[in-house]
């Protein structure tokens, strides 16, 4: 089936000042997509700018494809001001999903800021018993809390500076966890999406503790289907594209060598 497709807006709802919820209507068939994978938008009606922006998925339901984002620039600034009935130029969905847990296997979702959004459908889909740890700067970053509480599963919160929840980072909260519930050091499969720092350190911890898992990276993509090389990160497996192999790698596949 083919991946390009045109897309009615059917509503574009603002969350607070810096987040939308954009609900899209698909006027053509499109591909049922798996959690973690994601879309390339047009972001406006014109050629400039030219290139689309890539978007995690929140969730589908029959008839919509839903994305939450955060406006982070220009190109975000216009998909704010997209109107209830325009129509714009979606491809997907495009990249690796996150692989399920197996049967004897806890989840643990560990989310840093708007990586939430791409770890959602994820949790949506999970039908057992799972912890979800997350983190962000401060209160009013915290995104789909409501949700993430009627889901009924081990959710812990924290931010930096204490406004909501635990007070630290996710990784601590991590560690606290993999302390208090020794049997998660043998029986957890990871997944995390969030800032570079957070995603490093959560792959340290599970380097010391010999964890599974998996993350999602962001990267600046031009194209989304492995054509630019734009996206490449460094694995064990050599350079790799975030678009292509990715966004979703093992965990102990990927090579930190930057700091950040």
């Amino acid at each position: 089936m083919n991946r390009y497709f045109k897309a009615k807006i059917r509503e574009n709802l603002p969350l607070n000042n810096s987040n939308n919820l954009l609900i899209t209507e698909p006027l053509d068939p499109v591909t049922e997509p798996k959690p973690g994978q994601f879309y390339m938008i047009t972001v406006g009606n014109s050629y400039d700018p030219l290139l689309k922006r890539p978007f995690s998925y929140l969730r589908t339901t029959p008839d919509t494809i839903q994305f939450l984002f955060t406006v982070r620039g220009r190109g975000t600034a216009l998909m704010k001001a997209l109107r209830k009935g325009s129509v714009v130029d979606i491809i997907g969905p495009l990249g690796t999903g996150y692989p399920l847990p197996g049967t004897r296997c806890t989840p643990v979702v560990v989310a840093g800021g708007t990586g939430i959004i791409s770890l959602f459908s994820l949790i949506e889909t999970l039908t057992r018993r799972f912890h979800v740890l997350y983190g962000a700067k401060n209160r009013d970053d915290l995104l789909l809390l409501h949700e993430l509480e009627r889901l009924g599963n081990k959710l812990v919160v924290c931010t930096d500076d204490c406004s909501f929840g635990k007070e630290g980072m996710v990784d601590a909260v991590l560690r606290e966890l993999l302390a208090d519930h020794e049997s998660l050091s043998t029986s957890c499969t990871l997944y995390a999406c969030g800032p570079k720092p957070m995603l490093k350190a959560v792959s340290g911890i599970a380097a010391e503790r010999g964890l599974r898992g998996y993350m999602s990276l962001e990267e600046n993509m031009a194209c989304g289907f492995g054509a630019c090389l734009g996206c490449a990160v460094k694995t064990i497996r050599g350079y790799q594209r975030v678009c292509r192999e990715g966004p979703v790698f093992p965990i102990r596949d990927i090579v930190w060598e930057q700091d950040y």
